[in-house]
This record gives C-alpha cells, sequence and structure tokens, in this order.
C-alpha cells in the first residue's frame, strides 16, 4: 500500500509539473528575456522623450539618442525589433513587461523632467502672472500612429506661481485630420490634485481647427500636477497628423486677484 501511495504522489507530481511545462510559453533563444526587454523600453522611452523635445534644426540628435540604448545594451536595432514582434503576439506576456515600464518610469518621470530642463536650460518654475502660457515644450510635432511615435504627452508640475481654483487652458491646432472615427485622435487633459484626487476631460478630435480642453476646480484642494496627452491610433500611418500652435494657460480666479492691495 505504501509503494501504491508513493506511485499515485509521483504520479501527481509528474501531471503537475507537465501541466505547468504545457502552459509557459515557448521562447526563441533569440528573444530578449523580460528583464532584458524592460531595461530596453525604459531606456528607450527616455530616449525617445528626450529626443522629441530636439528642436527642428538639431533632429539629427533624434538617431542619436535611440542608438544609444541599443549601444548600452549591447543589441542592435534589428534584434530589438525582432524581440518586439514576438511580445507583440504574446500580448500576455508584454502586459507584464509594460506594467514593470510604466511602474520604473513613473518613478523617473520627475527625473526626466529635470534632465530635459537642465539640458535647454528652461526654467525650473513657471512664470508668475494672472494669465501666463506655461507651455514650455515644442508647438509643433509629427505624430505618424506608428508605436513609439503615436503620442504626445506632457507633465507639469504645480510650484509657488500656481493657486487654488486656478483654470488650466490646453490649446492644439489639429492638421490633416482625416475624418476616420475609429482613426480619430484622442486628446485629453488631467489635474491631479492634493491627496491624489483627480480631475480630467478628454476628446475625440474628427477635423481639422484649433481644438480646446478646459479645466478648473474649486474644492480639491492644492493642485499638484498637470498631464495631458494626444493619442493618434496604430493604423493612421497612412497619413502623419500634424499639431502646431500648442498653448496651456493659467489663468487665475477672478476673485483671487490683487488691486491696489485690496481684494478686488
Amino acid at each position: 500500500m505504501k509503494k501504491l501511495a508513493s506511485y499515485r504522489v509521483f504520479i501527481g507530481c509528474l501531471c503537475t509539473a507537465f501541466s505547468l511545462t504545457c502552459c509557459q510559453v515557448e521562447r526563441p533563444d533569440e528573444v530578449f528575456s523580460d528583464q532584458l526587454m524592460e531595461d530596453i523600453l525604459c531606456d528607450y522611452h527616455k530616449a525617445k522623450a528626450m529626443a522629441d523635445e530636439v528642436s527642428y534644426n538639431e533632429s539629427y540628435k533624434k538617431t542619436l539618442y535611440v542608438e544609444s540604448v541599443f549601444r548600452k545594451h549591447g543589441v542592435t536595432q534589428a534584434e530589438f525589433d525582432s524581440s518586439l514582434v514576438w511580445f507583440s503576439r504574446h500580448p500576455d506576456e508584454f502586459a507584464k513587461v509594460y506594467e514593470q515600464v510604466k511602474e520604473r518610469l513613473g518613478q523617473e518621470r520627475d527625473d526626466i523632467n529635470r534632465l530635459i530642463a537642465l539640458r535647454d536650460n528652461k526654467p525650473t518654475e513657471s512664470q508668475p502672472g494672472d494669465s501666463v502660457d506655461v507651455w514650455f515644450w515644442r508647438r509643433v510635432y509629427h505624430l505618424t500612429g506608428m508605436p513609439f511615435d503615436n503620442k504626445l504627452t506632457f507633465s507639469l508640475p504645480s510650484d509657488a506661481n500656481f493657486q487654488n481654483r486656478d483654470t488650466l487652458v490646453w490649446q492644439v491646432r489639429f492638421n490633416r485630420v482625416d475624418g476616420d472615427t475609429l482613426l480619430a485622435p484622442t486628446m485629453a487633459m488631467q489635474l491631479l490634485y492634493s491627496k491624489d484626487t483627480l480631475y480630467s476631460e478628454s476628446r475625440r478630435i474628427f477635423a481639422d481647427g484649433l481644438q480646446t480642453l478646459s479645466l478648473s476646480a474649486d474644492s480639491l484642494g492644492d493642485l499638484k500636477e498637470v498631464r495631458g496627452f494626444i493619442y493618434y491610433p496604430m493604423g493612421s500611418s497612412v497619413r502623419s497628423l500634424l499639431l502646431d500652435s500648442i498653448s496651456l494657460m493659467r489663468y487665475h480666479a477672478a476673485d483671487s486677484l490683487q488691486t491696489d492691495g485690496n481684494p478686488s
């Protein structure tokens, strides 16, 4: 009986091991490990963020930023592209990697913004005033709809020149929108307040012209950060999307302004 019990335990363990082996995704040797893919994607996104801020007459530097990522990790563009294809065909594996990438980039976002500001000699604090354009990134962008080139994003931390009940108005002129409802770009803005309260608005864009998102709140506390993005979905690459005339106006609430030292 003991032998029979041992045999049953052995068969059970063997079946469990076999089922776990069958559930594992078979990965070719040339495909990057999860950790390597995570490391490269983190550096790739940081390089892309830096490249997006390069002026037009220095556009040659964009390629150098990306190439430096591959040199750092000792891989080639072709090897990266091949691994990226494999991961895109295995969305569960890709999702696990990208969760780690998102978490790391979130932690490093402040450092990225600081490096960009130092490189371009940009102010680390917004200008004071009751009506001020606080957008200090490029005024013109091209999005192709291809991976890593299908989104404009920004993150602007609050500073001492922001006040409670400020209104933020983001304006962007869209050019070459083809009107396809499935491939229409999305424009979104978020205000992050103390205690992580989030106030947001988004809109699908179906035609060319100046588009505006406006957000303000009366009782959500101190503003921590202004975020926004424009997403141009994959499949839109037959036409590039041109974005220009970009501004982000900050308006103080009228009853918080001072005139001759007295409340208005």
